[in-house]
């Protein structure tokens, strides 16, 4: 009797073997295009350029940090609410060290991504009437998702705040022209959520990472 032996790419484990590796192929190709995207988006972002309009973001009486008589103003349209906001935040207070002779950082309240976020706001200017709008801008993003009154008087207190005034800020809703304000400004300029920044006018959307901003920075000190 003779046997005829197969060409192994016609057993059955040899058609499994092509398709085991067929398959890794398909998800090695998927990784690369993935990492690629990721590095054309990180190359888009650090490429950033400060050009076109330029709107008077910085008009105003503002909470801010920094030189009053910096030559570099960085306006922020924020939320307290906002997962992003609270993402650049420690890059935000870092550069705010770094170059505070020479950048003036400014907050403007932007509350759209949740339903309490003008209540945050509210919190933060309430706190600021105090002289503590830092602490409180500062407890609201390291305790990001605090979303009741309650929640706002307890943080008030552990930054060292008189409780009873705050509640009646709150209550009040004191600052809600404020807050308005910047939210119709906002809109006038354009914004499409948080953060949105202003650098001496011009108009960056998104989280810009810690290199990016030194970069524009050093940039504009030149």
């Amino acid at each position: 009797m003779e046997y005829i032996i197969k060409p192994w790419f016609k057993t059955w484990w040899g058609r499994l073997i092509i398709c085991l590796l067929t398959i890794i192929l398909i998800f090695i190709v998927a990784i690369g295009f993935y990492i690629y995207n990721l590095a054309r988006e990180a190359k888009n972002q650090t490429d950033i350029k400060l050009s076109g309009q330029q709107y008077d973001a910085a008009a105003g009486d503002h909470y801010w940090l920094g030189s009053a008589k910096a030559p570099i103003t960085i306006v922020e349209f924020g939320d307290f609410a906002c997962a992003i906001c609270e993402q650049s935040f420690p890059t935000i207070r870092e550069i705010s060290l770094k170059y505070k002779n020479d950048i003036k950082f400014i907050w403007r309240d932007y509350p759209v991504v949740a339903e309490y976020s003008a209540m945050l706001a509210l919190g933060g200017r309430c706190a600021g009437e105090q002289g503590l709008f830092w602490p409180m801008h500062d407890k609201l993003f390291q305790n990001q998702g605090l979303n009741t009154a309650d929640q706002l008087i307890a943080a008030a207190n552990q930054i060292g705040a008189d409780t009873a005034r705050f509640k009646d800020c709150l209550n009040k809703e004191k600052y809600l022209p404020e807050i308005q304000k910047d939210l119709s400004d906002g809109k006038a300029f354009g914004n499409t959520g948080t953060p949105t920044y202003f650098i001496n006018g011009y108009k960056v959307a998104g989280d810009i990472p810690y290199n990016t901003f030194v970069q524009i920075i050093e940039g504009l000190k030149k």
